[in-house]
């Protein structure tokens, strides 16, 4: 077996032009739909659990002089963290669902064309 003509062949294939795959173009496509999503979910959700978290230590005077205020403050920081962690889901989901929507039509041409090959 000759070994250098494998090693050539190998490295004269990494610099060759690469071609595009109707499936490589469609998983792209389909992470491209859904980034808009996922992008909204995870950081209104971090967002919203640390405004929880920062309620949770007012209210149980971790944080702050413990003063009445300072509690008032904390039960209505953490009511909107939860209000925040509890929707999450549901507008994640409409993005979601338009998204989808907006490229549906460029998704299912190019997987009819891969399923027709």
């Amino acid at each position: 077996m000759n070994t250098d003509k494998a090693y050539a062949e190998k490295i004269a294939s990494e610099y060759a032009p690469k071609e595009t795959r109707k499936v490589v173009a469609l998983r792209k496509l389909d992470n491209h739909a859904k980034l808009p999503a996922n992008t909204f979910a995870y950081t209104f959700g971090v967002i919203t659990a640390l405004l929880l978290g920062v309620g949770m230590c007012l209210s149980m005077k971790v944080i702050g002089d413990g003063s009445a205020l300072f509690t008032a403050l904390g039960v209505i920081a953490g009511l909107t963290g939860i209000a925040g962690v509890s929707v999450n889901y549901a507008i994640y989901k409409k993005i979601l669902e338009r998204s989808k929507k907006k490229y549906s039509a460029d998704i299912i041409a190019l997987a009819n064309e891969i399923a027709a090959e």
